[in-house]
């Protein structure tokens, strides 16, 4: 709610709650499937948090909002399929470097790169 409020598409929430559903539908699958092919809610799951990141895309007037809010959700339901499968070094590897690439704005350096990157920007993921 006070996410939405300042205009932020998703928050540390949001991240946890789609890691924890994407670990819980791949221990499930694991376990009651048995020897059936997990990879089927593996689709199921990248499927589904692909609409949901789709919902938090936006364009207007040219402008594109929400790409790297629904990449780093699509993200990190990969790290919840991860650790579901056992995977548990990529897991923690893939939530640090998605911590990294979204801790990347904080740092000075970005905001200097960001300024050259405004002379010329990308017509699919200028962020207002």
């Amino acid at each position: 709610w006070e996410r939405e409020q300042h205009g932020h598409e998703a928050g540390i929430r949001t991240y946890a709650a789609v890691s924890l559903g994407a670990c819980v539908f791949g221990l499930v699958s694991a376990h009651v499937i048995g020897a059936s092919d997990p990879t089927r809610i593996a689709a199921g799951v990248v499927t589904g948090v692909g609409f949901l990141g789709a919902g938090v895309i936006l364009r207007e007037q040219g402008r594109v909002a929400g790409l790297t809010t629904a990449a780093t959700i699509w993200a990190t339901a990969s790290v919840g399929l991860a650790i579901a499968y056992g995977m548990y070094l990529l897991g923690v590897l893939t939530a640090l470097i998605i911590f990294g690439l979204l801790a990347l704005h904080h740092l000075p350096a970005w905001h200097k790169i960001k300024g050259k990157a405004k002379r010329h920007p990308h017509p699919e993921e200028h962020r207002p």
